[in-house]
């Protein structure tokens, strides 16, 4: 191995300890690394530079603006209003409509603020009904997470792995394109919580927060739930505003008009020409703690391909690799993906295994999309311990639930996200 190799094999096995560690923040950590490549002349900053100013970053900053401006309109709030009369007419059933809700929102929307906002409200409504919060709080974490997968938009992940895919030179995705797989294993997951989360979290009373309890993130990324209060007062004219602009987002890039970089740039900046949003909330609404992560993690993973470590490991595991069927490669892929993002931020999954993913399909010589939708599915999968998600953060402390809840639904979760994953993906993308 070279030197460059060495160091940044050490890196990523630092950034890789710390991260497993959980006593530093996650973009702390991550912009640690890419300052130690940088310092050393692993990589040269226009590499850096690239990093920084890659489409996932401009895309992910522009759909917090734009989201951050339907929450200070009142329209999720007033959403999740609406929600509670629901639920107060049809009691245990409501709740899992407005579960479904959110799950929906989720594939356009960040997930974090959508289960700020409709956790309390889950939490009050149950204890109203005199049943235990912790029946439905989880499964509002998970069909979250779920329904991020269903869009190319509805997770940083996404977008992470399709930058990652067209750096190696690989076509990419679809706003839509990979709904048909995120909707069936969504779906299968779905089920399974409706029928079988309250079974294995048992039936024991409920230890949750009084309804007056504030509810606060503690999570290595520095979530600040203050900036997505439920009692905003309901502005008609910034929220269809907003809505509208969305919609236009969406539609843009669905239609291949624009890259999704690029609409929703002009999306977010539209709002802010219109004055609903202004520029400070604006900047209050980039979530920069996500952003730098994202943007430290593609530095540690660019410095993989530029000193070659990447195909050298590469070129080692193609030996015992080219005798697996595909279908087996892409099993054993989606199982590691599982595995890390229970112990490694979602972006430091994608940006490790997307390279692999591409370089595993190429040594079978089959279409390397398959993999590439196997790391977006796994990489969002984290289900089996409360702090492998930052959603699984926010209701495992406001359920009060015991590290073993997660794992009694999450491990069994996992298992079925990948069988159904495994064996959809290559019905809609053949090897």
């Amino acid at each position: 191995m070279t030197l460059p190799q060495v160091i940044s094999l050490a890196v990523l096995l630092a950034v890789v300890i710390a991260l497993i560690w959980g006593k530093l923040r996650s973009d702390v950590v991550a912009l640690a690394g890419a300052a130690v490549l940088l310092g050393t002349r692993t990589i040269r900053p226009v590499e850096v530079q690239g990093a920084f100013a890659s489409p996932a970053i401009i895309a992910l900053a522009s759909l917090f603006v734009i989201a951050y401006a339907m929450e200070l309109s009142g329209l999720l709030g007033l959403i999740i209003r609406k929600a509670v009369a629901l639920c107060a007419r049809l009691g245990a059933a409501g709740l899992w409509i407005v579960i479904g809700v959110a799950g929906v929102a989720s594939a356009f929307l960040n997930n974090t603020p959508i289960v700020v906002l409709a956790a309390p409200v889950v939490r009050d409504v149950a204890e109203s009904l005199k049943t235990s919060p912790k029946r439905f709080l989880i499964p509002l974490s998970y069909v979250s997470i779920l329904g991020g997968a269903c869009t190319l938009i509805g997770t940083s992940t996404n977008l992470l792995v399709n930058d990652m895919a067209r750096n190696a030179d690989q076509p990419v995705f679809g706003m839509f394109e990979i709904t048909p797989v995120g909707l069936i294993v969504g779906l299968a997951g779905a089920v399974y919580l409706f029928f079988f989360s309250d079974r294995l979290l048992g039936r024991e009373p409920a230890s949750a927060p009084t309804a007056d309890e504030p509810l606060v993130v503690e999570d290595a990324a520095g979530d600040d739930p203050s900036l997505f209060p439920l009692n905003r007062p309901f502005r008609a004219f910034e929220a269809f505003a907003s809505l509208g602009v969305f919609v236009g987002v969406v539609l843009v890039a669905a239609l291949g008009i624009a890259p999704i970089a690029a609409s929703a740039f002009s999306g977010a900046v539209l709002l802010v020409l219109l004055r609903v949003i202004s520029a400070e909330d604006a900047y209050k609404g980039l979530r920069p703690e996500i952003l730098l992560l994202i943007a430290g993690m593609v530095v540690v993973g660019l410095s993989l391909e530029v000193t070659g470590l990447a195909a050298l490991t590469t070129n080692a595991l193609v030996g015992w690799v080219t005798a697996l069927s595909p279908l087996m490669a892409l099993a054993l892929l989606y199982g590691a993906t599982l595995f890390l993002t229970e112990i490694l931020s979602n972006a430091a999954v994608a940006v490790l295994l997307t390279p692999v993913a591409v370089a595993l399909a190429e040594s079978l010589g089959v279409s390397p999309r398959p993999f590439l939708i196997g790391v977006m599915m796994a990489a969002s999968a984290a289900f089996a311990t409360p702090f492998g998600y930052q959603t699984n953060v926010l209701v495992y402390q406001l359920g009060r639930y015991s590290y073993m809840d997660f794992v009694r639904i999450g491990v069994p979760l996992n298992l079925l996200t990948w069988a159904v994953g495994v064996a959809v993906i290559p019905l809609f993308f053949p090897f």
